[in-house]
């Protein structure tokens, strides 16, 4: 039996991969902040400090460059530059991981899930990923938690000083 796996339809991967990059970049930040910066030991944020992550989503042609500075994962915009470590998978296949309906190992096995860099890096970030209990925070309370944070950081950058000190 063929394991056929949900695709987008070729018209809106097109379209999707003409959204440009930093919003997206800034999106995936935002969410990876939320979500998964309060639960990372420090022995992990030293682990990824200055390295270069690559996450791209193939149906869509996105890609997010970010790496972890003192205060959390920012948004890198340096696409030339070779990432420490690149995870490639479809919308579909993330979305099975975010929901722990897959497993990565059977992903990488069925050639759904490409692991590209430093090794060493690729098994950290996926046993933190598997240490992570997901059921601590709900879809709901995570996309309430991001737009929260998204709309301060958009405040804190796009209204003029003066507005903000009322």
């Amino acid at each position: 039996m063929a394991n056929s796996t949900p695709t987008l339809p070729p018209l809106l991967a097109q379209v999707c991969a003409r959204f440009p990059r930093a919003p997206g970049a800034w999106l995936f930040v935002a969410g990876l902040n939320t979500w998964l910066r309060p639960h990372l030991p420090d022995d992990i944020r030293t682990q990824l400090a200055g390295r270069l992550l690559r996450v791209q989503v193939l149906d869509t042609q996105w890609v997010f460059d970010y790496t972890w500075n003192q205060q959390g994962f920012e948004a890198v915009y340096r696409p030339a530059v070779t990432p420490d470590l690149c995870l490639s998978a479809t919308l579909w296949d993330f979305y099975q991981l975010l929901r722990r309906d897959e497993d990565p190992d059977t992903l990488f096995f069925h050639r759904r899930l490409r692991i590209e860099g430093d090794t060493e890096l690729g098994l950290m970030v996926k046993n933190t990923m598997d240490a992570i209990d997901l059921s601590e925070l709900g879809a709901q309370q995570l996309w309430r938690a991001t737009l929260a944070r998204l709309g301060q950081k958009a405040r804190g950058r796009f209204m003029p000083a003066a507005t903000k000190q009322r």
